[in-house]
């Protein structure tokens, strides 16, 4: 076992996107909880910028997790009140017992 992964101080949860069709048969996307793991939410950088007159402000961060197969680009996390677009799954030194899940934020001020 990695000792990187030593203390996971965060709950998370990963969800997935699933399609359902509504009472006037519109597709529409739902999450579903995928997995509640432990973590650690490391931010990485931060941007900001101007996008239609609005002030958008974007965060990079690694989630760090013992390995869990089955995770997609397509899944986003939640931690805490937040939520994270997963942009990448890498497979911490192909091991198989550590992933990175680069993820991004995004926060739009008027």
């Amino acid at each position: 076992m990695s000792r990187r992964l030593t203390r996971l101080p965060h709950g998370i949860t990963i969800q997935q996107p699933v399609e359902t069709i509504d009472q006037y048969k519109t597709p529409v996307t739902e999450w579903q909880d995928f997995a509640s793991v432990l973590a650690s939410v490391e931010p990485i950088n931060g941007r900001e910028f101007v996008l239609l007159k609005n002030t958008t402000s974007e965060l990079t961060v690694r989630i760090r997790i013992y390995y869990y197969p089955g995770i997609t680009t397509a899944m986003r996390v939640l931690y805490e009140n937040r939520v994270f677009n997963i942009q990448s799954v890498i497979d911490y030194k192909e091991l198989h017992q550590e992933m990175h899940l680069m993820c991004s934020e995004v926060f739009n001020s008027e």
